[in-house]
């Protein structure tokens, strides 16, 4: 009789506890700082490398495409190679990509390279949880998701931040180069302490599953990276990267529920509270991503703010999520329903959406947007581990690793799904509200009469002719329209994401949770 032995977790403490948790949250920080770190420099990188800006934009599209597509399929090569293996390959491609992104001649060696890193940076962000867990204890693991969670927060809005000072201050290389010596160290500690936890036999390779989600997910995320700029389903590459998405993910559905050792094991959506997981996390990713695109476009283009001190002003609401983080991870373990923790913080969320939605205006300052962004923060803290908590509970195995790569991927997904609707609609927006301003601009328009005549006379007091100051009047009155078609349009924006996150949040009543029971966050990653 063969008798199978189950090894028991074994889990840190002292230094080494501590050095794997900065090793392995930094490497997660680096790779979400990595999605939007590039998207102040694209001017500077352009004339830098003779590329238009429409080829720099892919810049960005290939680091997200890459990262979308391997997410979903870290469990499965953790598997194969074994996550310490796994991860410390993961941190020295992600390095050694970074440093010839900077070091690039060409925007298509640069676009080849950003390609690579997200492979590396993707596998950074959906394994680093798992780490945490093997090596906290379940009493402490609240303290490992409060930080992890807030790095989640803090990733994306740093990156702006970092990239214009850089850039400002060095050159557009140095925002590459930032991760080489983070890069180096954090290879030497993960291979040095994190665990040699071995590869295990999964059969036959699905190969085709691979290729299909390529297909499907990969072409989704370019479509929604590069739709706007293409203006949709007008011009030829979008339509017809849309139809082979979609023929993608149709095959890659159809593949996966057959295959016997599949690359996702879609059969876990069988469990409700996955799917009501996977659908929250769709919606945090639009709420959170959003808000970073929106909230800094507004105030550096409206209030005139320089990067700087756009990060400077949320930075306290991510702090103030990580706390809370820390603080839900106790409640649920204590009992507390992890489904009113939800709905406590989708409600915050909504509330800060449609506060902001009023506060939209040029006469704003600091003072105005603080506490909204404290709203905000405080909203998101509730969100992310009761959440987790919700989706992996009652979960064992590889089941665990599967769910949390598609919650992860979801998250993603829906921050690209939401800053192409929304950037959409409020393009589209200011068409409207522009078209309805400059119809009220006419010659049987008192207002608008006084208000040219009165541009005309100061222009001719300033030595303009006649003819001169006309057109500068005109031209005047045409950028004020587009102003504050611009202004009103970004405000609706805001709107737009509290209306969403109302429709997606009667969903988490769907969840199952046991009264009285504690879902074990320990498992949450």
């Amino acid at each position: 009789m063969e008798m199978v032995l189950q090894q028991q977790p074994t889990y840190e403490v002292g230094a080494k506890k501590w050095l794997i948790t900065i090793t392995v949250i930094t490497c997660a920080i680096m790779e979400l700082i990595d999605t939007s770190i590039v998207n102040v420099a694209t001017r500077q990188i352009a004339g830098n490398l003779g590329a238009t800006i429409e080829e720099t934009a892919w810049v960005i599209t290939a680091y997200a495409i890459s990262n979308i597509i391997i997410i979903p399929l870290t469990g499965f090569l953790s598997n194969i190679f074994g996550r310490k293996v796994y991860f410390t390959a993961s941190v020295v491609l992600f390095t050694t990509a970074s440093f010839l992104c900077g070091f690039s001649g060409s925007i298509y060696t640069l676009i080849f390279w950003r390609f690579v890193q997200g492979i590396g940076g993707g596998a950074l962000l959906a394994t680093a949880q798992t780490i945490l867990v093997e090596t906290f204890p379940p009493e402490e693991i609240d303290k490992a998701n409060g930080i992890f969670g807030a790095g989640i927060v803090m990733g994306p809005t740093l990156g702006p931040v970092l990239g214009g000072y850089l850039t400002d201050n060095f050159s557009w290389g140095w925002i590459f180069y930032v991760n080489v010596p983070i890069g180096i160290i954090a290879t030497f500690l993960s291979w040095k302490y994190i665990k040699g936890l071995k590869g295990e036999k999964t059969g036959k390779i699905d190969y085709l599953g691979v290729l299909f989600l390529i297909m499907g997910i990969g072409g989704l995320q370019m479509v929604l990276e590069e739709g706007e700029r293409k203006d949709w389903f007008t011009n030829n590459f979008i339509l017809y990267t849309t139809i082979l998405s979609g023929l993608g993910l149709i095959a890659f559905v159809i593949r996966e529920l057959k295959a016997k050792n599949p690359v996702v094991d879609l059969r876990i959506l069988k469990n409700r509270n996955v799917i009501v997981g996977c659908m929250l996390n769709l919606a945090f990713g639009i709420a959170i991503y959003c808000s970073v695109f929106l909230y800094p476009v507004f105030v550096q283009s409206f209030l005139g703010w320089n990067a700087t001190r756009t990060g400077l002003l949320i930075l306290p609401s991510s702090f103030l999520t990580g706390m809370l983080m820390g603080l839900n991870a106790t409640l649920i373990k204590k009992g507390v329903n992890p489904k009113f923790l939800v709905l406590l913080g989708f409600s915050a969320v909504i509330l800060y959406e449609v506060i902001t939605y009023f506060l939209a205006t040029p006469a704003s300052g600091e003072f105005d947007w603080f506490w909204p962004q404290m709203i905000r923060g405080f909203g998101f803290g509730f969100i992310f581990v009761p959440v987790a908590g919700l989706t992996l509970s009652g979960l064992k195995g590889r089941a665990i690793g599967q769910a949390s790569g598609l919650s992860n991927m979801l998250r993603l997904l829906g921050g690209a799904i939401g800053i192409a609707v929304v950037n959409t609609f409020v393009t589209r927006r200011f068409a409207i509200h522009r078209n309805d301003l400059i119809s009220n601009v006419t010659q049987y328009s008192p207002e608008a009469n006084e208000r040219f005549f009165g541009l005309v006379k100061g222009f001719q007091g300033q030595g303009k002719s006649l003819g001169e100051a006309q057109e500068m009047a005109t031209r005047a009155i045409e950028g004020a329209v587009s102003y504050q078609s611009a202004v009103v349009s970004y405000a609706e924006g805001f709107l737009l994401i509290a209306i969403v996150c109302a429709c997606i949040l009667p969903i988490v009543f769907l969840a199952r949770f046991k009264k009285g029971g504690a879902v074990d966050v320990s498992s949450a990653h």
